[in-house]
């Protein structure tokens, strides 16, 4: 199963993990990063660099974090690829810690 980038990431868009993917699968949106399910190898190399562990495993994902699992897969058709990394954004630090923001979530369309 691929990973999944989950809710923490909302409103933070921490990009430290794009640039060790060896396969370039993240996307990005406007407050929020994904991971193509498609191009995803299982190499586990991105979720140590998230510091907000907004990472997981799709086959580890709770009941909460299941929706991300088509998220993701939804945004990779969608929002452009991106392989290097940015500045997170301007409030980060303010929503970095933050649980229950998913309502937040600028969704694919």
């Amino acid at each position: 199963m691929p990973f999944i980038v989950t809710e923490p990431c909302v409103q933070c868009k921490y990009t430290d993990c794009v640039e060790v993917c060896p396969m370039d699968c993240f996307v990005e949106g406007p407050n929020f990063l994904a991971i193509d399910p498609a191009g995803c190898i299982d190499c586990s190399v991105c979720v140590p660099q998230c510091p907000v562990d907004a990472i997981v495993n799709a086959s580890e994902a709770t009941a909460a974090q299941q929706p991300y699992i088509a998220i993701n897969a939804q945004a990779a058709g969608v929002w452009p690829s991106i392989t290097r990394r940015k500045e997170p954004l301007p409030e980060h630090a303010q929503w970095a810690g933050v649980s229950d923001k998913s309502h937040l979530l600028v969704s694919p369309s």
